[in-house]
């Protein structure tokens, strides 16, 4: 962790403070000592705001932190290629590295005011309809919100809650989807901040499942305060909506990491999520992580709805993603009948920060008939 700590710090403060951008050294000495003490002073909240001890003031202040960092540090290794390029140009001579280090600055302090406004705003409503083929007529059209990553968490976001629900509310959804990373916290730390989830309403059904970070914070706890708040948890299980005489499977699956949490009863089962249901029934599966696919499209699974990759949250951080992930963001398909929808995720985890990555209630329009996405 040590050595990764110094990679993110190295690159700003050599942009900033130790490039030639010969600072009066007050200037100098006191940049060094702010990346010393957060160089020192992070691994301590990080502990503290996410171990045990679950201070919220901690967390808040080691994930602002990590996210200006990340910011900084992403900047300064393209603002140092911009130096070489001035270098090679003959530009600037030697106020360069002052120009570079002062530009960095301020496109981060940019980026960072931009980006915490994008992650504590209600999210935009993001409208797309999704052919399936094997919908039937009285089902073509049916609204299907999705909501993932709310992360309640360290920063209170009781209100903001609310005005989401009030959001999902206004598009008159017939399903309300929670793909799951609901809180990072147990239910009852959280319980203000997802009371609101009770005032959503869906003509046809809400549904949630859980996901990876619900098993660091009592996942079935959650899957029981869901219910309390409305919701029908699928727990590798299923529901049948029913409109116009035809049918629409909804099934959810436990992430991919509950089997390795130790909890009893909790792993991604879709054989069990499927029992019982009519094979010839389309069928939507709710699964936190967008790697499930392989699964699903090997069921014969109409359509996957995942979260989990926040669209990368800050870029370029979103790279990084694709490594783990067959898809960061968006509609795909994958075999011949199964498409995934992956959304970008509603709230924010840790840095309070979204760049080039907004977050998303979307409304997924179902049509019968036509061609599914393509790959």
């Amino acid at each position: 962790m040590v050595l990764v700590l110094l990679i993110l710090c190295l690159p700003p403060w050599w942009t900033l403070f130790g490039s030639g951008a010969d600072w009066p050294f007050p200037v100098f000495l006191a940049g060094t000592v702010v990346f010393a003490a957060w160089l020192v002073g992070f691994p301590f909240l990080m502990v503290a705001g996410h171990g045990a001890r679950r201070s919220d003031r901690a967390a808040r202040v080691a994930d602002t932190s990590l996210g200006v960092v990340w910011v900084l540090f992403t900047w300064s290794l393209l603002g140092g290629l911009a130096h070489l390029v001035l270098i090679g140009l003959g530009v600037g001579g030697t106020d360069r590295a002052r120009i570079v280090a002062v530009a960095v600055a301020a496109v981060s302090a940019g980026l960072l005011a931009w980006g915490h406004y994008e992650a504590m705003r209600v999210p935009r409503v993001k409208r797309l309809d999704v052919h399936i083929p094997r919908l039937g007529g009285g089902l073509d059209g049916t609204r299907v919100v999705v909501l993932a990553d709310t992360h309640y968490g360290p920063i209170d976001r009781a209100a903001w809650s609310a005005r989401v629900s009030v959001a999902v509310n206004a598009l008159d959804a017939d399903v309300v989807v929670h793909a799951g990373d609901i809180a990072d916290g147990t239910p009852v730390q959280r319980r203000e901040q997802s009371a609101p989830l009770g005032t959503i309403r869906a003509q046809l059904a809400k549904v949630y499942v859980t996901g990876n970070h619900e098993y660091s914070s009592e996942a079935q706890g959650w899957l029981d305060r869901m219910a309390e708040l409305g919701w029908e948890p699928l727990h590798n299980r299923h529901v049948v909506v029913e409109r116009g005489g035809d049918a629409l499977v909804l099934a959810g699956v436990d992430d991919v990491t509950a089997e390795s949490s130790g909890l009893a009863g909790h792993c991604a089962n879709l054989l069990g999520a499927l029992e019982g249901t009519d094979p010839d029934r389309p069928v939507l599966l709710v699964a936190h992580q967008p790697k499930y696919v392989p699964q699903a499209a090997a069921a014969g699974i109409d359509l996957q709805i995942s979260g989990h990759t926040h669209g990368g949250q800050i870029w370029p951080f979103n790279f990084l993603v694709r490594i783990d992930q067959p898809v960061v963001h968006g509609l795909s398909r994958h075999g011949e009948r199964t498409q995934l929808y992956t959304s970008r995720g509603t709230g924010f985890w840790g840095p309070p920060f979204r760049v080039f990555a907004p977050s998303e209630i979307t409304m997924l329009t179902l049509r019968s008939g036509g061609t599914p996405a393509t790959a």
